[in-house]
Parts: C-alpha cells; sequence; structure tokens
C-alpha cells in the first residue's frame, strides 16, 4: 500500500458512521450483512448508507456482491490487512513485532512442515439436507486425501433432500452414509478437531456458532437453498444441479489453494474470496 491508498483508507474511515458501518463488520466477519440490515443496525436512510458504503468500498475496506435481490458487504480482509502492515511496518525499525503491535514475521509454513493428517472441512446450513450435504461428497470426491468433509445444521431437518440423493447418486456419489445432523455432534470430546467451517446458507452464518474442537478458520459462501426452488420437478431439478455446480467450482479453487505457503490473514482473504466467486457456466 503507498501513501494515497492509505490517505484513501484513513478518510474513508474518518466519519463517524462509516467507521460504525466498518466496525459492525468487522465484528460480523465472515459473515456478510445485507443492505438492509446494516441499515436497520446503523439507524442510516437507505440513500445515505448508500454513500458511505460506496466510498468504504472505494477505498478498499469493503466488498460486495449480489445474491438475488440484494446486495452483501462483509470487510476486504486484504484490504484491511494492508493498512495495518503499512501503519506498522516502520515500528522498532521494521521489526513490529518486538513491541507487540504489528504481526510477528514467522517463517512461512510449508506443506512438508504440517501436519500429514487431513484438512477437516465442515459445511454448515441450517437444515444440513441439501447444500452441505452436496458440498461434503463433493469435496470428499476432489479432495485429493489431503480433506475429509463433513456437514451438519443448526436446526436439522432429518433427512436427506430427495432431489439431492438423487442428484448425487447420478454423479457417482455414494449415497448410503448421508444423513442430516446437529452440529452439536461436532462438539463433543470425540470429535475431529477442524480447520475450516464454512456457511452456505445466510441464516446458518448470522446464528452463534458453538466452540468448535480446533479452533478452524471460518468463511460464509452462500448459495440460494435449491430446495426453495418452485415449479415443475425439472426445474427444480435443474436448481439443484446449478447448486452443484457452484459448489465444485468453488471447492475446485479451495482444494487448489497453497494452504501452508499463506499466512492466516492471507488464507482467511482467500477463503473469503473464494466466497464471493462469481462463477460462469462452463
Amino acid at each position: 500500500m503507498d501513501d494515497a491508498e492509505a490517505i484513501g483508507a484513513l478518510s474513508a474511515l474518518a466519519q463517524g458512521h462509516r467507521l460504525n458501518v466498518f466496525r459492525m463488520l468487522v465484528r460480523e466477519s465472515p459473515a456478510a450483512l445485507t443492505a438492509g440490515q446494516i441499515a436497520d443496525r446503523a439507524g442510516l436512510a437507505p440513500s445515505a448508507l448508500s454513500f458511505h458504503l460506496a466510498r468504504l468500498e472505494r477505498a478498499g475496506l469493503i466488498r460486495s456482491w449480489r445474491v438475488t435481490r440484494h446486495i452483501h458487504y462483509a470487510i476486504a480482509v486484504e484490504g484491511m490487512r494492508r493498512l495495518l502492515a503499512f501503519l506498522t511496518e516502520d515500528c522498532c525499525h521494521g521489526r513490529p513485532d518486538m513491541c507487540g503491535i504489528g504481526p510477528a514475521r514467522q517463517p512461512q509454513a510449508t506443506e512438508e512442515t504440517m501436519s500429514t493428517r487431513p484438512f477437516n472441512v465442515m459445511f454448515l446450513c441450517t437444515g444440513n439436507s441439501a447444500r452441505s450435504i452436496i458440498a461434503e461428497c463433493i469435496l470428499n470426491r476432489i479432495g485429493g486425501g489431503r480433506f475429509t468433509a463433513h456437514s451438519a445444521g443448526s436446526q436439522p431437518r432429518g433427512t436427506v433432500h430427495p432431489l439431492a440423493l438423487d442428484l448425487l447418486r447420478n454423479t457417482n456419489h455414494d449415497i448410503g452414509p448421508l444423513r442430516s445432523k446437529s452440529w452439536d455432534e461436532f462438539t463433543g470430546a470425540n470429535a475431529p478437531n477442524l480447520d475450516f467451517v464454512i456457511t452456505l446458507c445466510d441464516s446458518a452464518a448470522r446464528e452463534p456458532c458453538p466452540a468448535w474442537p480446533g479452533q478452524p478458520m471460518t468463511a460464509h459462501w452462500g448459495l440460494p437453498d435449491p430446495a426453495a426452488a418452485a415449479g415443475s420437478e425439472a426445474e427444480r431439478s435443474a436448481a439443484f444441479a446449478e447448486t452443484y455446480r457452484m459448489l465444485e467450482n468453488r471447492i475446485s479453487l479451495l482444494v487448489n489453494l497453497p494452504i501452508g505457503a499463506l499466512d492466516k490473514l492471507s488464507l482467511q482473504a482467500r477463503l473469503d474470496a473464494i466466497g464471493g466467486e462469481r462463477t460462469s457456466k462452463t
């Protein structure tokens, strides 16, 4: 970050409403908020809020994406990291870690120095009947032994959606072990240590999560619920196929991340970016 970028970012924050909105999004991270939710919490009229959000986004401090009719906003982790690094990089003669106000300059981990066990990834949605089940199957197939996928729900339906089962059966996934289950199953003493927890629906992202074993990194990859699709059975099946396609694209990006070569903030930024990925049809 150069001086001009830093001045732009600091100027964007030097206003009460914008600072309040930015801190609100920091507290919600890695989840996002819609413009309506931000307006309600901040007590701002939509026109005023749009001005402030645009200013923060131009400064590289927040990012936005559209889901159906709503625009979602979240912090831009990389922009925040760059601003903090700019402010602290010269402290203590270029060693901000010496006084504890900047990130310690530690050697980056490599794939060889990381644990040989697979990364445990939890996919969450409220009902654990469609999106999270599909994501679990995809990652277990393409994870190359480096990832073990799990799925759960905050309010599990108890059964997997029939159209999800049809789709997974037709794409040659083993559906025998699949079941809709509560996230409480993954909080006990015998639960696997989780490395990543990824929410796939906005309602699950807003709920207070349990204390996961392993202190996992979290991200929100919100997707429309295919179970809510209307129309003929063919149209509803097409909604499930589109969910599969979007999840397969995003999970492919996850498995190809150089996880061992990224520091925690950079990895978080990459996970968040995958959630905002606008995957196109191929």
